[in-house]
């Protein structure tokens, strides 16, 4: 078994080693794209389609780095029919959107992010209150089986690194250096602590785009990391691992920084196509149908599919009226109407072919 090695307070880092020039002149296009990013997400009038659509996509890649396999379909139908959905991965998934959604709401309300905090969303992930570890015996293997990082096994050392992180997190006296080179060093920390039983990855990887917002580099959580991690999960496990083993931060900082790059690109793309589209469905419903409104924009807008229940909450209109309005958009063309059982539901179409990269 793999000798434990002592973690170490981030602080007791040499701060002046990511003064590389690869690493700053990295850290400068990463910054530009992150603000471009921030700049348009705002110039969405309803920023809650951005959580909505964009954190089912992060909460679907994420799970995919843990094996928790599921399909676009199984998650956007169980927000209209959960009550037709068996797939125990599919609820896994969803379970990551309300983690999520729970840590966004406690760093807008508070500006911190506590251990405290961690250990819900934790809870929410999960579905268990097990908290910290409090047995011994966890390790990390690789794809052969091998162990090749046994993280700390002491409760009270466990304790004691997450207060230590937490302050890292959220006392900008303690390191000089730009949040986004923390954000990097914030990450390997907690992943080497792996504080908890299970959901240390899927946590990890919230926490990400929480501090970023945490330190106003974004407005609402629209940076996702996991698809890139997918992509190359290989490098991301190897970097980690290169840290612990020969203390190279200097390309792990650069990995992720790069990683924050082209995520950014990728997701100002993604939100200028769901921008293109809603503009598209406002003009074109507004010309063809009376009953067109903001509120039945919004809707169709923020659940990619929705049901006659939803439209009548969000438009105040009876059933037999919402129903008049969804059919008359599926025969244009601007939805698809399906049926489960006795149970109908409408998909966005131009929203669902954005988030399926089609």
């Amino acid at each position: 078994m793999r000798e434990m090695i002592l973690l170490a307070s981030l602080n007791q880092l040499d701060f002046s080693r990511f003064d590389h020039p690869l690493i700053l002149k990295q850290l400068a296009i990463t910054s530009r794209k992150l603000a471009e990013l921030k700049g348009v997400a705002a110039s969405i009038p309803n920023q809650g389609i951005l959580i909505n659509t964009l954190g089912l996509q992060e909460a679907k890649d994420s799970s995919e780095i843990e094996n928790i396999v599921t399909t676009h379909d199984e998650l956007f139908r169980d927000a209209v029919l959960p009550e037709t959905l068996a797939n125990p991965a599919a609820k896994e998934v969803l379970r990551y959107r309300q983690a999520l959604r729970l840590g966004f709401e406690s760093v807008v309300k508070t500006g911190l992010i506590t251990s405290n905090q961690i250990v819900a969303m934790q809870a929410e992930l999960e579905r268990t209150n097990a908290g910290f570890r409090k047995l011994p015996g966890t390790s990390l293997k690789n794809a052969q089986g091998k162990v090749v990082y046994m993280p700390p096994q002491d409760p009270a050392e466990i304790i004691g690194l997450m207060t230590d992180l937490e302050k890292f997190i959220n006392d900008a006296d303690r390191c000089p250096l730009d949040p986004l080179i923390k954000m990097a060093l914030i990450h390997h920390q907690f992943e080497s602590i792996h504080p908890f039983y299970d959901g240390n990855g899927r946590t990890g990887r919230i926490l990400n785009v929480l501090y970023l917002v945490k330190e106003g580099l974004l407005d609402v959580p629209v940076l996702y990391l996991s698809s890139h991690i997918v992509r190359t999960k290989s490098d991301y496990y190897r970097l980690l691992q290169a840290v612990r083993d020969s203390d190279v931060w200097e390309d792990w900082v650069l990995y992720m920084l790069q990683a924050v790059e082209q995520t950014a690109g990728q997701t100002i793309t993604t939100i200028h196509a769901i921008k293109t589209a809603l503009f598209d469905y406002k003009h074109r419903i507004r010309a063809e149908f009376k009953f067109y409104s903001q509120d039945l924009i919004n809707n169709l807008f923020n659940h990619p599919y929705t049901k006659i229940e939803f439209v009548q909450q969000d438009l105040k209109v009876s059933r037999l009226t919402a129903t008049k309005y969804m059919d008359a958009l599926d025969e244009a063309g601007f939805v698809q109407k399906h049926k489960i059982g006795r149970s109908n539901y409408y998909i966005n179409v131009a929203l669902n072919q954005i988030l399926q990269g089609q």
